[in-house]
C-alpha cells in the first residue's frame, strides 16, 4: 500500500468516527453544565451591565488614569518577558545541562503560585529591607516597592512563564537541522540564533507575548502586595475594579466590561494560533 493509499483510508476511518453513532447522553449533559457554568457570569455581566451610564462611567479621569497605567505597565512587562524570556525558552529548549528539569519547574512555578504568595516573595526579594532590596537602595538608592517600576516587576513575575512555555513548545517544534547548517556554514550559536532560529519560531514568540500581555494586564494580587495601589502610580484596572466594587457597583461593572473587551481582542489575536488554521 502506497503512502497516498494509507492517508487515504485514514482519513475515511476518522471521517467514519466522526459521523458514527450519537453522542453519549452521559457526555453530553455534563459538558453542557461545564459550558453553561463558564458563559453564565460573562453573560450576568453583559446584563447587568449600565449600558446607558456606561459614556459617563468610562468618562472619569480615574478610569483612564488607570486604563493608561495599565496598558503602559503590562507593554512594559512583556517587553522585559521578551528579553529575559526567549533566551531563557532557549537554554530549555536546546541545550542539555544538570538541573535542567529544576529550572524547568522553578520556571512554571508562578503559573500555579497564588499571586498575593508572589507578591510576598518579591517584597522579600526586592523590598527596602529584602535581600536584594536592601543592596539595591544602599548602592543605587532605587526602591521597587509602591512605585510604577514595582508594578513593572510583579507583572514580569507573573507573565513571564506564560511567554517561556510558549516559545519553548515552539523552539521544541522547529527543526534543529537549520542551525546545525548555519553552523556547517560558519555561523556562531548566536548569529544562528538572530538568522535563522528567531525567524522561524517568530509566530510562537509572537502569541507567547500576547499571552503575556493579556496576563499583565489582568495581575491582581502580587501587584496589590508588592506595589499597592496608589492612583496614577500603581493603581492599575484590575485594583481600580476591585476598590470600585466596595463603593460603586455600576463603575466596577463598566471597568470590567473594559477588560473582558480586551481579553476577547486578545483571544481574537489568538484564534487561529489555538484552533489552527484552516481546521474544519
Amino acid at each position: 500500500m502506497t503512502d497516498d493509499s494509507r492517508s487515504a483510508a485514514a482519513a475515511g476511518r476518522r471521517d467514519a468516527l466522526r459521523g458514527s453513532g450519537r453522542v453519549p447522553v452521559a457526555l453530553v449533559l455534563p459538558a453542557l453544565i461545564g459550558l453553561a457554568f463558564l458563559l453564565l457570569p460573562l453573560v450576568a455581566l453583559l446584563i447587568r451591565a449600565p449600558w446607558r451610564d456606561l459614556p459617563h462611567q468610562l468618562a472619569g479621569a480615574e478610569v483612564w488614569q488607570a486604563l493608561r497605567l495599565s496598558l503602559q505597565t503590562a507593554t512594559l512587562a512583556t517587553a522585559a518577558s521578551l528579553l529575559f524570556g526567549v533566551p531563557l525558552a532557549w537554554l530549555l529548549a536546546r541545550t542539555v545541562f544538570p538541573g535542567r528539569r529544576l529550572v524547568r519547574a522553578l520556571v512554571t512555578l508562578p503559573l500555579v503560585l497564588p499571586p498575593v504568595v508572589g507578591g510576598v516573595a518579591l517584597l522579600l526579594a526586592l523590598g527596602r529591607n529584602g535581600v536584594v532590596g536592601r543592596w539595591l537602595d544602599s548602592a543605587f538608592g532605587v526602591t521597587l516597592p509602591f512605585t510604577t517600576s514595582g508594578v513593572v516587576v510583579a507583572e514580569t513575575f507573573v507573565a513571564m512563564p506564560f511567554l517561556v512555555i510558549t516559545v519553548e513548545g515552539t523552539l521544541r517544534a522547529a527543526d534543529a537541522r537549520y542551525e546545525e547548517a548555519a553552523a556547517t556554514l560558519g555561523a556562531s550559536r548566536l548569529t544562528a540564533f538572530r538568522r535563522v532560529t528567531l525567524p522561524m519560531i517568530a509566530p510562537g514568540v509572537a502569541a507567547g507575548a500576547v499571552l503575556a500581555w493579556a496576563r499583565a494586564l489582568g495581575e491582581f494580587g502580587a501587584t496589590i502586595t508588592f506595589a499597592g495601589s496608589f492612583p496614577g502610580r500603581t493603581q492599575t484596572m484590575p485594583l481600580a475594579v476591585y476598590l470600585a466594587l466596595q463603593d460603586d457597583p455600576a463603575a466596577a461593572i463598566a471597568l470590567s466590561l473594559v477588560l473582558l473587551a480586551v481579553s476577547l481582542a486578545v483571544l481574537a489575536g489568538l484564534r487561529e494560533r489555538w484552533t489552527g488554521a484552516g481546521a474544519v
